[in-house]
């Protein structure tokens, strides 16, 4: 058995197995047995070709790393609980997307506080998009019944679908710059998610209450731990299911 994920990777960064021995300082011949006999690296071999080729361990050895291992690590990657969103300070939105360099994502039901609480958020976006940041915006369909039904539990029926069309007069300022890409979901959303590069704010969703007085983690991605990536591949599955305008089919 080859390992196709590592060779994959390999390529796709420009390098080449005698490239990568070089750098971590072992035989080529070593890194061609890590890739055709799908030979596992020491531990500190494994954290520096993932950081050279900027994947994740489990990724390149799904064996490499053990669920409570990860679990471990995964605890790690929690930087700070805030016990509502309402409490995590602007200026730490703020860093997050001004230092993001290669992504920004948004999962949310509508996230009009983004945009309110800064008014050059749009202006932002265009222009980290213009400088290579991909930007995703998942916003609820307004029309679906998961919206209504999350208005009908927060004692306000009407209100979530009035909020996404709020917000959408914001994101169609958006509409033709490359890099950016605004879709509708109609997913039961368990958790809002806003995600930068490596760092992220998880919003979570409890029955009754308001995004704004529900609890936020703020998790960095550590090499080996699993509570980021649970996050990262939920916004994932909504964004293969997500749809380009508000009732479209569903596309994948």
């Amino acid at each position: 058995m080859a390992n196709d994920r590592l060779r994959d990777a390999i390529l796709r960064n420009g390098l080449t197995p005698v490239a990568v021995a070089e750098r971590i300082g072992v035989d080529p011949k070593t890194v061609e047995r890590w890739i055709t006999q799908d030979r596992t690296p020491y531990p500190r071999h494994q954290h520096a070709i993932a950081a050279i080729v900027r994947q994740d361990v489990p990724y390149l050895w799904p064996k490499a790393v053990t669920p409570e291992k990860a679990s471990r690590i995964g605890q790690s990657e929690m930087v700070q609980l805030y016990s509502r969103r309402s409490s995590v300070p602007y200026d730490l939105w703020h860093q997050l997307i001004d230092r993001a360099e290669e992504r920004i994502d948004i999962l949310a039901y509508a996230g009009l506080f983004l945009v309110e609480q800064d008014p050059r958020l749009i202006d932002t976006l265009r222009q980290k998009a213009i400088d290579g940041v991909a930007v995703t915006v998942l916003l609820g369909d307004p029309s679906s019944a998961a919206i209504e039904r999350k208005s009908v539990e927060e004692g306000a029926p009407g209100v979530m679908a009035a909020k996404i069309r709020q917000v959408q007069q914001y994101y169609n300022r958006l509409e033709g710059v490359p890099g950016v890409k605004v879709r509708y979901h109609d997913t039961t959303l368990y958790n809002s998610i806003y995600r930068f590069d490596d760092e992220m704010l998880v919003n979570m969703h409890v029955l009754g209450f308001p995004a704004p007085h529900a609890p936020v983690m703020h998790l960095r991605k550590l090499n080996g731990g699993d509570l980021f990536r649970t996050y990262s591949d939920s916004f994932d599955r909504v964004l293969a299911s997500s749809k380009s305008h508000p009732g479209d089919e569903v596309t994948t």
